[in-house]
């Protein structure tokens, strides 16, 4: 078997691959901040002490993270539309998922950074007549974010990668665009190597980005 990547130009890239590109960073832009912002309300529910609260949080949170990315995936495509009587399309099931799901993982991540918080300023902040909103959003979220901004980012990088099980509904995905791109120019083999090139460059250059922000954050610290 001989490879031959001469079909890979500017042609392939604009009328295959750009759209497919668009979509999957709009997915992880998408997922990664519906993902935070539900993730956090989860864990401030998990960390609330009330039972009430902090009880579906946990059972939602270890039920998504109990179960595989597809499966959910495939569970929003196939029977919410089923549910509501009229189909979403492969890519608001897509969106719902991913932010549904990266939420269980972004709340895990969160709550870790809250806890790292001293105690001593949640103390300091009630001290001074704050209330517990207020201590959380103008006390300890800031430092929360600061202190696992590095594991967001990474949770996110890893979100991007996983963006190619969209594949499994027929969304328009980077990898789909390079399935559709192998097909019409006859280089299947081809045309999945480099996209594994692809997502491989991406990824590598975005987790160096996320390891020199780690480490000007251990400097300020």
């Amino acid at each position: 078997m001989q490879l031959d990547f001469s079909f890979f130009s500017w042609e392939l890239v604009s009328n295959f691959l750009l759209k497919g590109l668009y979509f999957s960073l709009l997915l992880t832009l998408v997922a990664t901040v519906g993902g935070v912002v539900l993730g956090t309300l989860l864990a401030l529910m998990r960390l609330s002490g009330l039972r009430w609260l902090a009880w579906p949080a946990t059972i939602y949170v270890n039920g998504m993270r109990s179960i595989p990315l597809v499966m959910v995936i495939l569970w929003f495509f196939l029977l919410v539309p089923a549910l509501i009587g009229r189909p979403i399309g492969a890519e608001w099931s897509a969106v719902i998922t991913f932010v549904a799901f990266e939420a269980a993982y972004f709340s895990e991540i969160m709550r870790a950074g809250i806890q790292s918080v001293p105690r001593g300023q949640v103390l300091a902040g009630q001290a001074l007549g704050m209330r517990y909103a207020q201590v959380m959003r103008l006390v300890v979220l800031p430092q929360a974010f600061r202190n696992m901004l590095p594991l967001l980012l990474t949770q996110t990088i890893i979100l991007f990668q996983d963006t190619s099980l969209v594949y499994a509904i027929g969304a328009y995905d980077l990898l789909k665009g390079f399935e559709i791109a192998g097909k019409n120019f006859g280089r299947p083999i081809e045309s999945y190597l480099a996209a594994a090139v692809v997502y491989f460059v991406l990824c590598y250059a975005l987790s160096r980005l996320v390891k020199r922000l780690h480490q000007k954050i251990a400097i300020v610290r």
